[in-house]
């Protein structure tokens, strides 16, 4: 028996638990990560789509340029188009640019071209995504990864957490002693489990036969009826589904939407429903990689954190994956709890700032967890009932197709194009926020407001010497301050007496009549404004006190005018 000790421990090395290890290593904090499959194990064929705001923070960790010129070729499309199958007839089509196109001036016809970010959205499968994600955490002087290592107990005192873990190859068992542990181990999360959290929502809206294949001559298939997309659906009587293209090339992954009436995944045909969703005969030659089916659901844990265990991605939440934000919210979950793990380690905030995490995130998964389900089973409904003559021929049939695409863009382009998810959700409940009383702007899956009402995300600009807001931002806190003649030097001077990092940013655009609209702004680590005002008229002190977390009073007495 070998004891390790760290300040963090992960249990878990996806894309959620590898960022988040590489974001507190970004911070100056060692961490030890605990995986049961080997290094270099490729990864599941799961997540499929990298969000703009997972980008915004692989931009900050230095890693989006590595991921965007990875996954799809750079000119291939990354549309989704609607079909009687896969090699059929289409009928409707979400335009989205691939990387060439992001280069192109922004344009209507591509719904997500006109974001705020310097960083759109990516469309890499986890296969390519995950290992570039692991090579930069192994070469991580402040990272240890335990490949072949499963967590069998994980228990904790006031003062620390004691995991018990079993190497798979040798049987010997490894005692780590942490400060703090994230679980990051998916939907059978043994970290879960450990701090008595259970799942709550719906337990089955739908199933789906998902195959990963090889099938060199499907592209070229493609090619003779219609321009390639990225993602193909298929909506016919016989079996609705779609294939989303891996490498651009050979790799396919295939979902079959599973008929009400199928209630075992090993009884259905898993070939005759392959041919029948991408409209192929009997004579097509494929290769079955690997069996990737799963069941759509609607469950959020009844709580992420215990003390010092906290959850993060699918230990927390699991969902149907409409929107493609299964990963993406496990990554805004991991980052905003990394950030305080780092104050309070790091030494400039209390622990009670850690109080923030659970109810900054937790409405926010559940409120995304409805979002995404409601779409999901209205989709559910409607692509097991596709409209007669969806097939015919003629007049009569391109009727059909032409209604029909237009309801299926109309569903779906605020999923493909998820504004809302990405830019519009707000922390409205806060102990490190100040609220000043304006409502937070509405926002749907697709649409947003952006603003600088406290707890929304900083609007994004771009600065006169060509920066992005957002790279000229400090590591941690930072003001804002769009008017150089306001005196800020109190606020700094006791941030520097509590050894709170601020950095003042003078910021040379105009906020009069923009979308800024204050002349001084509190930005939060994690992009997220903490508090606005015309003038600093809050003792600096009660102010920083609110900030680093030790304010427990609540926003009483702590508005900023």
């Amino acid at each position: 028996m070998t004891d390790v000790k760290t300040p963090v421990l992960i249990v878990g090395a996806g894309p959620v638990g590898l960022i988040g290890a590489l974001d507190l290593a970004w911070r100056g904090i060692d961490v030890v990560i605990v995986e049961q499959r080997y290094a270099g194990e490729p990864p599941p064929v799961k997540c499929n789509h990298v969000s703009s705001r997972s980008m915004e923070i692989l931009r900050r960790l230095g890693l989006a340029e590595a991921i965007r010129a990875a996954g799809l070729p750079h000119d291939y499309p990354n549309d989704v188009a609607f079909c009687t199958t896969v090699t059929g007839t289409e009928f409707s089509r979400i335009r989205i640019p691939s990387v060439n196109g992001r280069s192109e001036p922004p344009s209507v016809e591509h719904p997500d071209s006109t974001w705020p970010t310097p960083e759109p959205p990516h469309r890499i499968n986890q296969l390519y995504l995950e290992p570039i994600l692991f090579e930069h955490a192994a070469k991580e002087p402040r990272i240890r990864i335990l490949n072949r290592c499963i967590l069998e107990e994980i228990d904790q005192t006031d003062e620390a957490v004691t995991a018990r873990v079993r190497n798979l190859e040798t049987g010997a068992t490894l005692v780590i002693n942490a400060s703090y542990a994230i679980g990051c181990d998916g939907a059978r999360s043994t970290v879960r489990r450990s701090i008595g959290a259970k799942f709550v929502g719906e337990g089955e809206i739908a199933r789906n036969l998902s195959s990963f294949i090889r099938a060199p001559a499907l592209l070229e298939m493609i090619r003779s009826k219609r321009k390639p997309s990225w993602m193909s659906q298929a909506i016919n009587p016989r079996r609705a589904g779609n294939a989303i293209a891996i490498d651009g090339n050979e790799l396919w992954l295939i979902h079959c939407r599973v008929k009400p009436h199928e209630t075992d995944f090993a009884l259905i045909d898993r070939d005759r429903a392959i041919r029948d969703v991408l409209g192929v005969d009997n004579n097509f030659a494929y290769e079955l990689l690997g069996k990737e089916d799963w069941i759509a659901r609607r469950l959020v844990a009844d709580r992420m954190r215990k003390d010092r265990i906290f959850l993060c991605g699918d230990s927390a939440h699991i969902w149907i994956p409409v929107a493609g934000y299964g990963m993406n919210c496990g990554i805004a979950d991991v980052v905003g709890l990394t950030w305080m793990l780092a104050a309070v380690i790091n030494g400039w905030a209390p622990p009670s700032i850690l109080d923030a995490f659970e109810r900054e995130r937790h409405p926010i998964t559940e409120q995304v967890s409805r979002f995404v389900a409601e779409l999901g089973v209205q989709l559910v409904r409607r692509r097991n009932e596709p409209p007669a003559g969806i097939e015919a021929e003629g007049a009569e049939g391109d009727a059909v197709r032409a209604r029909f695409g237009q309801e299926m863009y109309d569903m779906n382009v605020g999923q493909y194009c998820c504004g809302g998810l990405n830019f519009g959700y707000f922390y409205e409940d806060s102990p490190l926020i100040f609220y000043d009383g304006e409502q937070h702007p509405a926002y749907s899956m697709a649409s947003f407001t952006p603003s600088t009402v406290p707890g929304c995300r900083l609007p994004h600009a771009w600065l006169r010497d060509g920066r992005s807001i957002y790279d000229a931002l400090g590591p941690e806190y930072t003001l804002l301050r769009f008017d150089p003649s306001i005196d800020a030097s109190g606020l700094i001077d006791a941030a520097v007496s509590h050894g709170f990092p601020m950095a003042l940013l003078d910021v040379d655009i105009p906020p009069a009549g923009g979308v800024y609209g204050y002349p001084l702004l509190i930005v939060r680590p994690d992009r997220h404004v903490a508090w606005r005002g015309h003038a600093i008229n809050i003792d600096p002190d009660r102010m920083i006190g609110r900030l680093r977390g030790e304010d427990r009073a609540g926003v009483a007495g702590a508005q900023a005018a």
